[in-house]
């Protein structure tokens, strides 16, 4: 039996994962991905690589002598083949950090970042268009393209977000005369406040009771100036070479930087809260000569299954494994693959050697060679150097190719005297853990080869097993040939097991139902939206690995499809169905779903977080209803509605990410599955992510230049119909402290929308309630802080003027909040602004940090010009008019985007 690795080593070495690394002040490991749709172009390449030098320059400079690019990959399409590439290892385009597509609807050739974690966490991926890359004006338009990607590494990697806001682009400042600003960073940021008409630019008009610009206002930055902050709000400006420091930060803009990031300064979370904080600064310049690019190529997918087939895998687990496993070789891996299978226990053997999935006849040739005899010992280290020796098969290397390893024990070898082969051989390596005793160093194998861990369970009603090789599809880019899981459900049941699943419009391509059942086939009843039937008659039954399947023929139908199945045996037996497709066109990429947690372990000193991606090639998918079940090898089961509603865990409402916190977590490995329901409500929406600003014009030289006009781009939500889906995370592991019973009680979580109105004095607060913990349950109470100094409510909230809501018992979290309140012992004049925050506390006396802070601004219209004594009685009605008391608010550290429901 091997040596287990402590806890605390575990968590250790589950930090060195493969991706982005920090060697030194030198950025390694950093991904770009080329889409398959790119026609291939060496111009393309050169473009990047001149790019990413150029930023590794602006990186220095801008982050205080920090921060360089060391080394970097891009990964080119499988179908270029003009250039001399490297073949790929681990590099995978699902894995990549920047993406080279083509145009997403809702930006046009407008870089931008998907992120939408707290303040401080990475992002997923930056996108990038040829366009963007190959054409010089858009330089004119968003600035040199290496300052740009250093205003998008902002977000990814240290969870920056913008400090400009194109939903309330100016306010009004609290300098005591209410001085009307541009939304930015510095405040040392000049320019002109414009009304574009063709190729003239007219002064703005301020709307009378809000006095702001009215909508049609722009500012347009000058050029003429030395200010050099700050590249996340203008680098497109010549000058403008640094991220905005505590000095020249702007805490009073109400932009998404403020209101995520509690107004903090962006260079202050770079140093203090990022994944780099505390990074040294480098006593040497670097140059572009400082930073490696290499191009990589995949090729055609290799891989081989390597199953445990020891004593404890006899009988129903050795089943499981056939149904699993003969799901994937016939639905999942896609055509011109490469699979071989190994078997091992007390030794290893290869069952079949490399075979081209060529049609049905190579899939069912590789599922008639699956184990189908287990006992033994358990010689993990044995079997995975007899998979190596399966994809060498091909050309003598297992650079780039992938290994399955399942088993359901401990090893009898130490896993330790092969982990740095297994490193070394440059092949990804998926493990999937069956059953509660699997070794725990599986996680760290995949950990540190770029695979992917699964835990499942060994039941066939959990058809968990069958979800871990589903999620093991691949994605060259090219979502039109995925495979898509509709639908994965089970049951143990002496009587019916029924459900539905919907064909909606972007898939229905090669749709296969797949039913594995435990002892005696069941009766099948099926029936389409159309209302044609199938029963078991239709199916091949496969009866050695009692598996019914069948593939739709032609384009499904869509709608609603029933099904229903039968135990017709006495006793009890566990049955599963399982449902996949592919796009119905390839012109229509489908609607797809990825599940994830926020990191792959705990020790429970903190929550995580789930999440859920449902989009249809970056445009959000809204308003569908998402749940995701997580379940460890204890027996622990948590059942999670996930939310898009922009409080809580979810930074943004209605960006198609959907999430919750994990609060009541105990040790374990679990799993992650996320289920996907709409009904018809769900909606394909115009949310923008971060990005970089369109700058219409620049003022130079005292004179305004315009630039070329935005393209216009889709801003309408549409229908997208009655759907479903189903997705499988990759596991993760939770390690309470030894005798904790428990994780500890956690606060509720921060508000995040808080709005604020003023009425005459009467200031009116609208929030989203959080839980009592996080976002779970009911919060006990709030506390209102108010100031006119916003830098002593975000330092000292308790020294603000504190207003306690008594009689406003907080509602279960996800409520609609709201308050009003009159500011005592103040006396508003035009220009006053007042700060507010809100603090909510639990049962505990547990409190949460801060809220957003917003602001108010007493506004009072100047009189109007006098006018002659005839309308007399228009100047009564004007001067009463004039005299009115009017406000506005806008959000300092906040801003709105969408319209509250």
């Amino acid at each position: 039996m091997a040596q287990q690795t402590s806890g605390l080593l575990f968590v250790i070495l589950l930090s060195c994962t493969a991706g982005i690394q920090l060697d030194g002040n030198g950025y390694t490991g950093v991904l770009f991905a080329i889409n398959p749709s790119i026609p291939e172009d060496p111009a393309l390449l050169q473009r990047i690589k001149n790019m990413i030098q150029d930023a590794s320059v602006v990186l220095y400079g801008a982050a205080e002598d920090r921060f360089y690019f060391k080394e970097v990959t891009i990964l080119v399409p499988a179908n270029w083949t003009k250039g001399n590439y490297s073949r790929a290892k681990t590099e995978t385009y699902e894995k990549a950090n920047v993406i080279i597509d083509e145009p997403n609807k809702s930006y046009g050739d407008e870089p931008y970042t998907l992120q939408y974690g707290q303040c401080g966490d990475q992002g997923q991926y930056i996108h990038l268009t040829p366009d963007f890359l190959l054409d010089d004006h858009f330089i004119k338009v968003y600035g040199k393209r290496g300052k740009v990607f250093v205003h998008e590494w902002g977000h990814l990697r240290w969870g920056l977000y913008d400090e400009y806001s194109e939903e309330q682009p100016f306010y009004r400042s609290s300098d005591g005369k209410g001085t009307l600003e541009a939304t930015r960073c510095s405040k040392g940021i000049k320019g002109r406040f414009c009304v574009m008409s063709g190729n003239t630019c007219s002064p703005c008009k301020n709307d009378p009771t809000t006095g702001l610009p009215t909508s049609d206002c722009t500012f347009l930055p000058s050029q003429d100036t030395s200010v050099k902050e700050s590249i996340m709000s203008f680098q497109s400006l010549d000058h403008v070479t640094k991220f905005c420091s505590d000095e020249t930060h702007n805490a009073e803009a109400p932009n998404r930087q403020n209101q995520m990031c509690g107004n903090r300064a962006a260079l202050d979370v770079i140093l203090k809260s990022s994944v780099d904080a505390g990074t040294p600064q480098l006593s040497t310049p670097i140059s572009k000569q400082n930073t490696t690019i290499k191009f990589v190529q995949r090729k055609r997918r290799v891989v081989c299954l390597t199953l445990d087939v020891s004593g404890s895998m006899r009988g129903p687990r050795l089943a499981l494994l056939r149904q699993a496993a003969s799901l994937f070789l016939r639905t999942i891996v896609e055509d011109t693959a490469l699979v071989g299978i190994v078997q091992f226990s007390s030794s290893p053997s290869i069952l079949e050697h490399l075979t081209v999935i060529d049609g049905e006849q190579s899939r069912e040739k590789l599922v008639r060679a699956l184990p189908t005899n287990a006992g033994g010992s358990t010689y993990i280290c044995q079997g995975i150097y007899r998979g190596f020796e399966v994809l060498k098969g091909d050309d003598g290397s297992t650079e780039g190719d992938e290994l399955v390893l399942l088993t359901d024990g401990e090893a009898t070898d130490n896993l330790n005297g092969c982990l740095g082969r297994v490193i070394n051989s440059g092949a990804r390596v998926h493990t999937i853990a069956l059953g509660p005793s699997a070794d725990t160093k599986l996680q760290e194998f995949a950990n540190l080869t770029d695979g992917i861990f699964h835990k499942s369970a060994d039941s066939i009603d959990s058809n968990a097993l069958i979800d871990a090789f589903a999620s093991l599809a691949t994605s060259d880019g090219n979502l039109t040939q995925q495979t898509i899981q509709l639908e994965s459900a089970g049951k143990r049941t002496t009587d019916w097991f029924n459900g539905t699943f919907s064909v909606d419009w972007t898939v229905g391509k090669d749709t296969v139902i797949t039913i594995v059942y435990e002892a005696s086939m069941p009766k099948v009843h099926i029936t389409s939206p159309s209302g044609e039937s199938f029963n078991q008659s239709h199916f091949n039954h496969d009866t050695q690995i009692r598996t019914l399947s069948l593939k739709v023929q032609g384009i499904a139908k869509t709608g609603e499809w029933h099904y229903s199945l039968l135990n017709e045996r006495t006793s009890a037996q566990s049955m599963a169905i399982t449902v996949t497709s592919r796009a119905a066109s390839a012109e229509v990429p489908p609607i797809t779903v990825r599940a994830h947690m926020n990191q792959k372990s705990a020790d429970g000193s903190k929550a995580m977080v789930v999440y859920a991606a449902v989009t249809q090639k970056g445009l959000p998918v809204i308003r569908a209803n998402v749940t995701a079940t997580l379940e460890s090898d204890t027996g622990h089961k948590e059942e999670l509605p996930l939310l898009d509603n922009g409080a809580g865990a979810d930074a943004f409402r209605h960006d198609g990410i959907y999430s919750r916190y994990f609060t009541r977590m105990k040790s374990g490995r679990y799993s992650l599955k996320v289920r996907v329901q709409n009904q018809g409500s769900a909606m394909l929406s115009a949310h923008k992510h971060s990005g970089v600003l369109y700058i219409p014009g620049y003022v130079e030289n005292g004179t305004v230049v315009l630039n070329p006009p935005k393209p216009p781009v889709s801003q309408q939500p549409v229908e997208v119909g009655s759907f479903t889906r189903t997705a499988t995370g990759e596991s993760f592991v939770v390690e309470l402290p030894p005798g904790s019973t428990g994780p500890p009680a956690f606060p509720p979580s921060k508000i995040t929308d808080l709005r604020a109105t003023l009425e005459g004095e009467n200031i009116t607060i609208t929030w989203t309630a959080p839980g009592e913990s996080y976002d779970q349950g009911t919060a006990s109470r709030y506390h209102i802080g108010w100031s006119e100094d916003l830098a002593l409510l975000r330092s000292n909230f308790s020294d603000s003027h504190l207003v306690d809501p008594l009689e406003l018992k907080p509602q279960e979290v996800g409520s609609p909040e709201q308050y009003s309140f009159l500011p005592h012992n103040l006396n508003m004049t035009n220009g006053t602004t007042i700060f507010i925050a809100v603090v909510a506390e639990n049962a505990d006396s547990l409190r949460s940090d801060i809220s957003n802070i917003e602001q108010v601004v007493k506004f009072i219209p100047a009189p109007p010009p006098p006018v002659e004594e005839e309308s007399t009685n228009v100047v009564a009605i004007a001067v009463g008019v004039s005299v009115a008391v009017l406000a506005i608010a806008s959000a300092v550290g906040g801003f709105i985007y969408w319209k509250k429901r």
